[in-house]
């Protein structure tokens, strides 16, 4: 069942990301051609440097269905676009969402690999805001985490909420997970809507 669980994590965070890639592709109204590699990018980048990193096989590239999936994902988005207008809340949706559950597997990668909790943490960071740094850069915008707004923090919470969980609580692998991925959505969203922002000690 875990394993499964997992799978569907992967799967809704692949989606989750290729959609966040897609719209913001379009946002800067580029060609059909752009916008999927921007959602191939957003949806893998995190991923790939966890696995390089971890030096074991990158995830997409033992699995052709990650790129179909993100191929069918990216169409889907352009023919959402005649109906959707506000890619702002669109966008802000998938890209939370896949960045509570791509925090998650790449946490639990680092414990898989008996890494230090620290390093677990830093796994899962990395796993879920890289492929939006790719995203922003290519894009031309300031990446997400580094601009005020609480980002990467909200993965940092959660992946550190996710290892006490696990060490601390007799609560199922399957609880803590979704209770996880909610807190860091959760987090996003409020930082967003109350404007929560990390102090600067500069001018």
């Amino acid at each position: 069942m875990i394993d499964h669980l997992n799978t569907v994590i992967v799967v809704l965070g692949t989606i989750s990301f290729s959609m966040s890639g897609s719209f913001a592709a379009i946002q800067k109204k580029l060609d059909p051609f752009g916008v999927i590699i921007i959602a191939l990018i957003t949806a893998v980048g995190g991923g790939t440097v966890r696995d390089l990193l971890l030096g074991i096989p990158v995830f997409w590239m033992q699995d052709i269905w990650y790129g179909v999936l993100i191929f069918i994902t990216s169409v889907f988005s352009m023919i959402f676009k005649s109906v959707e207008r506000n890619f702002r809340v669109t966008l802000f949706i998938f890209d939370s969402f896949g960045l509570g559950l791509f925090t998650i597997i790449g946490v639990q990668k680092g414990i898989d690999q008996q890494l230090h909790p620290i390093i677990c943490v830093i796994l899962g960071t990395i796993t879920g805001c890289f492929g939006g740094i790719f995203r922003d850069i290519l894009l031309n915008r300031i990446p997400l985490i580094f601009r005020k707004e609480i980002y990467a923090t909200a993965c940092i919470t959660g992946g550190i909420f996710f290892l006490v969980f696990i060490h601390f609580t007799s609560l199922s692998l399957p609880f803590i997970q979704v209770f996880t991925i909610l807190l860091i959505v959760t987090i996003r969203t409020l930082a967003v809507k109350y404007h929560w922002q990390i102090p600067k000690f500069y001018e």
